[in-house]
């Protein structure tokens, strides 16, 4: 018992202060004690490495969408132990093709050089990446110990699970959108344009069929 009498102490110091806080903050002349200065201290970034691409982006998609997750303590109250948060995830997921995967015989072409076949890869998704002017917490509900927690932590409100399941979910809605096969039709117009624009009168594109 008289170990749990210090932290108990300080825990209720906390909690005054969070209070005192909150609440001097709303009265004239004490809100300057409470401000947040940010100074930003980083260093410069460092370029680690630079890869060629050989892949031709032709689409992209907005996706947008509404995370609720609620953390719960199997046998302690909401008010006590848990967290819900509603966050709203926006980013963008690209489709492209990779040129770089046709080889010599994906090219045919006539002897009078008037028609041609191009045989492609399908398109691919790349990876979400959300924006973050564009993501926002809508609400956070945490229990005593869960803002006591957070009080005493390096990461205070940590999103980065709220973040993984936007992702996740951004990902899920990019398979179902029908983005890869914008990006190929893209990508078949675009090639048909330069080598007519070079003196092919019909120039046939098709992807390849999957492999196994």
């Amino acid at each position: 018992m008289r170990g749990c009498l210090p932290f108990a102490g300080v825990c209720a110091a906390a909690l005054v202060l969070l209070f005192l806080g909150s609440r001097l903050s709303l009265l004239p002349g004490f809100g300057s004690l409470f401000e947040e200065e940010t100074t930003d201290r980083s260093g410069p970034a460092v370029l680690k490495s630079i890869q060629d691409m050989s892949a031709y982006e032709a689409a992209s998609g907005n996706f947008q969408v509404v995370v609720d997750l609620e953390k719960d303590a199997k046998y302690l109250p909401d008010a006590i132990r848990g967290t819900r948060t509603l966050y709203v995830g926006a980013g963008t997921v690209g489709s492209s093709v990779d040129l770089g995967k046709v080889g010599s015989d994906g090219v045919t072409v006539n002897e009078d050089r008037t028609t041609a076949e191009i045989v492609l890869p399908h398109a691919v998704l790349g990876k979400p990446a959300l924006d973050p002017d564009r993501s926002y917490a809508v609400s956070k509900q945490r229990g005593i110990l869960d803002r006591l927690g957070d009080f005493f932590s390096d990461n205070p409100g940590s999103e980065q699970a709220v973040n993984k399941l936007a992702v996740k979910h951004i990902g899920e809605a990019a398979e179902e959108s029908g983005l890869t096969k914008r990006a190929e039709k893209n990508t078949a117009s675009m090639l048909q344009g330069l080598l007519g624009s070079l003196g092919f009168e019909k120039v046939t594109v098709r992807y390849a069929e999957p492999s196994g």
